[in-house]
């Protein structure tokens, strides 16, 4: 997990031990990451509304949450990062889900046409025995 992540979570670990002792005997402890101030699972009502807030607080058009892993999974996609990590970080079983999960983003379209031109269209001279690199094509 990234570091600002974790760091994160172990700030949200500090608030829920925090209102697990204000709780003291209504606290239901069934080990959720993620509970309301009594230990109890997350309402997936009010969670909805909370993910809808967020998504108005960024700035960014709704969207489910179930897309975030479309999102994570193109990211990967968009850092180059193998299919083998890519497969194990997701979870998934089998390396056929990143043609559900991953969407190449025009960044990457552009940095592939600019990669193409670059091999084509290249000036006489110009070649130093490398191809042209871009940060938006993955390896």
């Amino acid at each position: 997990m990234p570091l600002p992540l974790v760091l994160a979570l172990l700030a949200h670990r500090e608030q829920q031990e925090a209102a697990r002792r204000i709780a003291a005997d209504l606290w239901h402890d069934g080990q959720w990451v993620f509970a309301q101030p009594t230990g109890k699972p997350t309402d997936p009502r009010a969670d909805y509304g909370e993910w809808k807030a967020v998504l108005k607080a960024a700035g960014v058009r709704e969207a489910r949450l179930h897309d975030a892993r479309h999102t994570a999974a193109t990211f990967l996609l968009a850092l180059g990062i193998g299919e083998r990590a890519v497969m194990d970080v997701m979870g998934w079983s089998k390396i056929t889900m990143d043609q559900r999960y991953q969407h190449v983003p025009d960044e990457v379209r552009r940095g592939i046409a600019t990669l193409l031109g670059g091999l084509l269209w290249q000036a006489p001279g110009d070649d130093d025995g490398e191809p042209p690199t871009s940060a938006l094509v993955p390896a």
